[in-house]
């Protein structure tokens, strides 16, 4: 594999990292036409890096057979438009054969979820992901990372035997931390991608970090693409300005422990007629008295 061709999916990550949701039909299942429509929707509001089966697409109350439809859904909605940055774990034979299930599709890259496993040491780290990414040497490889304990060392040592881990999206909620990590990993080695959204990217874009994940931008693309330009330039003034415009929709997300995640997300689609709020379990719907304000930030940004 040429470093030509990982450049291209290097520039990829050092964007808005979109995750799409995954809309549910009245019978449960995934909604294709509703999916479709949304991703299109991405594409078309200017996103070019998209991540299916991610979190915010709830990866882990997705079955085996629908996390596959899901990468299937955006490649074919994608095309040449965007690049395809797969959600990918669980068990290490299940992460490698959706590795190699995107491979086949067309897909580039994948990410790797961070292991959910009560047990998991530093070395066991290392050899989950090379694993993957010794099973797809063609693919691009972004390890998950939201291990506080994890030193930037590891990182390096699972590229050192996989030249094919080319960024990282680091979701520590601490900044100092990510500063260090990046440092002790190999600053310009990685493409780092700032894993906690829009209200952590302007700390994370300043130690480093040169794209972000966003679910909100299944909502609102031109907010997303309004805080990378200002990132891009250095204009931290204008980032924070969509800060401000983000920011309560964010604390919606992150309270209770980020329990209403998804919800919240949805809740603002279903707001504007794009799909229904609803969620799986262990996510549920938002009571009756939290729609109202979901719905009136949603109808005050750019759409």
């Amino acid at each position: 594999m040429s470093g030509t061709a990982f450049e291209t999916r290097r520039a990829a990550l050092a964007d808005v990292v979109a995750i799409p949701v995954t809309p549910f039909a009245a019978d449960g299942g995934v909604d294709r036409d509703a999916h479709r429509g949304l991703l299109h929707r991405l594409l078309d509001g200017g996103i070019r890096t998209l991540t299916p089966n991610g979190n915010t697409g709830e990866f882990y109350a997705l079955t085996p057979e629908e996390r596959l439809l899901v990468t299937e859904l955006t490649v074919e909605a994608a095309g040449e438009r965007a690049e395809i940055l797969v959600g990918v774990g669980h068990d290490v034979p299940t992460a490698v054969a959706a590795a190699r299930h995107a491979r086949d599709l067309g897909a580039r890259m994948v990410m790797v979820h961070q292991p959910v496993h009560p047990y998991v040491s530093q070395g066991g780290w290392v050899d989950y992901h090379g694993a993957v990414a010794g099973a797809v040497p063609e693919l691009g490889v972004v390890p998950y990372v939201r291990d506080a304990a994890l030193p930037g060392v590891r990182l390096a040592e699972l590229a050192d035997a996989c030249p094919n881990v080319i960024g990282v999206k680091y979701a520590v909620p601490d900044a100092a931390r990510f500063a260090a990590f990046a440092r002790d990993a190999g600053l310009h080695r990685f493409v780092w991608v700032a894993g906690l959204a829009e209200t952590y990217a302007p700390s994370y874009f300043s130690a480093g970090a040169t794209g972000f994940t966003s679910g909100l931008v299944n909502v609102a693309p031109a907010l997303s693409l309004n805080m990378i330009d200002a990132l891009r330039s250095g204009d931290f003034p204008a980032a924070m300005k969509v800060w401000d415009q983000v920011r309560r929709f964010e604390e919606l997300r992150a309270a209770h422990g980020s329990a209403d995640n998804v919800t919240v997300v949805k809740e603002a689609l279903a707001s504007l007629g794009l799909c229904r709020r609803d969620v799986r379990p262990p996510s549920s719907e938002l009571p009756e008295e939290g729609r109202a304000e979901v719905a009136a930030i949603a109808s005050g940004w750019p759409l």
